[in-house]
């Protein structure tokens, strides 16, 4: 169980470093928060709580979300300190966005100056019952227990789009070691001005986007684009879904095509069975090659 176990990430936004101080006393043996199975771990893909100390600013947020972003759900955001909460006394600065909700969801507050060690341990235990309520949802979500709704994004949800296209493609840069892949690289104001040539849809359940699809019409072949799923919802038939709105959208397209790199196995399983075959392979790089497929619109 995560609440037996927890693994934790911590990272100093910019604080004085007190903060910091307290979360290392509370692995030192006075109060040894290992004794309750929870660890600092140094790898935010293995990390089930991020604690994080200092206020937020233009230098460190998109460092910060990165992390969470690589963190797999379930998990929980502890803000630690005033300045986390807040932003303390920088929070007037002219590079201060101000305390970590400002850019994340935070789940349990610890305000302090610098924080006392039994305030860190007493958060990290509510984030627990958090992070159970959360593993709960998750798990009814995965029995088809929550309603999955497929419908056109707006301009609206690019933020949310864009989320879920880097956590999913993560695990494809995994694959080949290259993390120069450019849905990774593609920022929030690029992806937007994309709406205005292309349609997007958006797979929500529970209120959050946990996938997305694009795609515009290329004379008479409907080329589509960037089919991502957050790897947590993976495997629940929301990729099928996403291609057959794609596909319901443009049906006057002669075909309809797409592409996926050589070691994406799951990709290919998946257009293989939704009735497209590959026509070309295509060397990318030294370690990739693109294979595209196609799919005829065999129409009534």
């Amino acid at each position: 169980m995560l609440k037996k176990s927890p693994w934790v990430i911590h990272y100093d936004a910019s604080s004085c470093n007190g903060c910091d101080i307290e979360v290392l006393a509370c692995l030192m043996p006075t109060f040894d928060v290992e004794r309750l199975g929870i660890i600092n771990a140094g790898n935010p893909k293995h990390a089930d709580i991020f604690l994080v100390t200092g206020s937020v600013n233009e230098a460190n947020k998109e460092i910060i979300q990165n992390i969470y972003n690589q963190m797999p759900d379930p998990k929980v955001v502890v803000a630690v300190g005033i300045c986390a909460c807040t932003g303390g006394i920088f929070a007037e600065c002219y590079n201060v966005s101000g305390g970590v909700d400002k850019i994340l969801p935070v789940d349990v507050y610890v305000p302090g100056c610098a924080v006392r060690p039994e305030a860190i341990i007493e958060g990290v235990a509510k984030g627990l019952g958090i992070l159970e309520e959360k593993k709960k949802k998750l798990k009814s979500m995965a029995k088809g227990l929550e309603e999955l709704i497929i419908s056109q994004a707006q301009i609206s949800d690019a933020a949310d789009i864009l989320n879920a296209q880097k956590l999913a493609f993560q695990s494809e840069a995994e694959i080949y070691n290259d993390y120069s892949l450019s849905p990774l690289r593609q920022n929030l104001e690029e992806l937007k001005a994309d709406f205005a040539k292309r349609t997007f849809f958006k797979a929500v359940m529970n209120n959050t986007v946990v996938g997305a699809i694009r795609a515009r019409m290329d004379g008479n072949i409907c080329k589509i684009g960037r089919l991502a799923v957050n790897p947590v919802y993976q495997n629940m038939g929301i990729g099928k879904k996403l291609l057959t709105a794609v596909e319901n959208h443009f049906f006057t397209a002669e075909s309809f095509q797409l592409y996926t790199s050589h070691k994406s196995k799951r990709n290919i399983y998946l257009f293989e069975h939704q009735g497209y075959s590959w026509f070309k392979k295509e060397r990318v790089s030294e370690k990739r090659e693109r294979i595209y497929f196609e799919k005829k619109n065999i129409k009534d």
